[in-house]
C-alpha cells in the first residue's frame, strides 16, 4: 500500500481506449476514448443511465471490460489491477458506512483492508485532516448529511490516493454544507495535487471546480472541453425584459426576426445571439418602448446539458 502522496506519474495518468461493457445485448459503455491528466479536476457528466456508474466501476476494476482497454500511470489496469489500487480510492454519497460502528471504527476497517501501517496514526490524521476528530467516537448513524461526506471523505484519503474517483459528492446536501465540501476537495487537489474524476448533476459545482468535462451519453463521448468552452457552444443568449409599454411591438419584432420569445404577463423573454442584442436594444429605444427591468442571461453549462439531454441540436 502506497505511503505517501506520489507526484511521479506521467502526464495522461488514466487512458481509456475503445472501452465497451455490454451486459447482454446492451452496451452501457461503447467504444469510450478519453484521458485525463495528471492534476486535472475533471467531471463526468450526462443523464441518468448514460453509462457514468459504468465507466467509473470500470476504472475502479471493479467491471472487467468487455472490449477496451485503460491505463492508470502507463499500465494495464487488468494486468497491474492490485499496484494501481493501492494509489486510487474512491468516495460516493450513495454508500453508507455501517450505522452502529463508530466513525474511528469505521475507518480502522478500511485501513485493514488497506493495509495501511500505522493504522491508528493515519486515522488521527485523516480525522483532523477533515475535521472530525471531535465525531471520531460518534455512531456513524448520528452523523449529519455533512459529517457524514467528511467520513467519506477521510476514509478515500486513508492510503494517500494519488487519483480520486468521486460520485455524486455533494448529493443531498445543504447548500453551506454543500460549499464546504467543494471547497475541501479544491483545498486537498491543490495541496496533494491530486487528479479527480467526479460525477455529478450539480452543473453549477462541475463549472466552479472542474477544469474539464467528458460528456457521455449511451454510452459514448460526445463532448469534451472546458465547461466554459461547451457553454458557449449554445449561440442564443436570453433577454428578459418587463415591459411597461409596448408590448406587442416588442413581440412582433422578435417574431419578425425569428427569435424564439416567451410571453408571461408583462414579462418577454427573447432568444438571439450576441450580436443581435445591440441591435434589439437600439429598436426599443427608438420606438420609446419602456421596461422597468431588463437583464442579459448567457448560457452555462447546465444550458448545454440540458440541449443534450433533450435531444437538441446545437445552433
Amino acid at each position: 500500500m502506497s505511503t505517501g502522496y506520489n507526484t511521479d506519474t506521467p502526464d495522461m495518468i488514466i487512458q481509456a481506449t475503445g472501452l465497451t461493457k455490454k451486459f447482454g445485448g446492451h452496451a452501457a459503455v461503447d467504444g469510450l476514448t478519453f484521458g485525463v491528466k495528471a492534476g486535472e479536476i475533471v467531471g463526468l457528466l450526462g443523464r441518468n443511465g448514460a453509462g457514468k456508474t459504468t465507466t467509473v466501476s470500470l476504472l475502479l476494476g471493479l467491471l472487467t471490460p468487455t472490449s477496451g482497454t485503460i491505463e492508470i500511470f502507463g499500465k494495464n489496469l487488468q494486468e497491474h489491477r492490485t499496484e494501481i489500487l493501492n494509489r486510487v480510492n474512491f468516495s460516493s454519497a450513495y454508500i453508507n458506512f455501517p450505522g452502529r460502528l463508530s466513525v474511528r471504527e469505521n475507518l480502522n476497517v478500511f485501513a485493514m483492508l488497506y493495509d495501511i501501517p500505522n493504522r491508528n496514526k493515519r486515522i488521527d490524521e485523516v480525522l483532523e485532516l477533515f475535521g472530525i476528530a471531535d465525531l471520531a467516537r460518534e455512531k456513524y448513524v448520528f452523523l449529519s448529511s455533512g459529517q457524514q461526506t467528511r467520513a467519506h471523505l477521510a476514509k478515500a484519503f486513508l492510503n494517500k490516493p494519488t487519483i480520486l474517483f468521486l460520485d455524486e459528492p455533494t448529493a443531498a446536501l445543504d447548500p453551506d454544507i454543500a460549499d464546504m465540501v467543494r471547497s475541501l476537495i479544491l483545498e486537498m487537489q491543490e495541496k496533494y495535487k491530486l487528479t479527480v474524476l467526479l460525477t455529478s448533476h450539480n452543473m453549477a459545482e462541475v463549472e466552479e471546480i472542474c477544469d474539464r468535462v467528458l460528456f457521455i451519453d449511451h454510452g459514448k463521448l460526445i463532448a469534451e472541453d472546458t465547461p466554459e468552452e461547451l457553454a458557449h457552444r449554445i449561440s442564443k443568449t436570453t433577454v428578459r425584459l418587463l415591459i411597461r409599454d409596448g408590448l406587442k411591438r416588442t413581440l412582433e419584432y422578435a417574431k419578425k426576426h425569428k427569435f424564439g420569445a416567451e410571453i408571461q404577463g408583462r414579462s418577454l423573454a427573447v432568444a438571439m445571439s450576441d450580436e443581435e442584442i445591440v441591435y434589439f436594444l437600439t429598436f426599443l429605444a427608438e420606438r420609446g418602448i419602456k421596461y422597468q427591468e431588463i437583464s442579459i442571461d448567457r448560457p452555462d453549462l447546465e444550458d448545454y446539458f440540458l440541449s443534450k439531454t433533450r435531444g437538441d441540436h446545437e445552433s
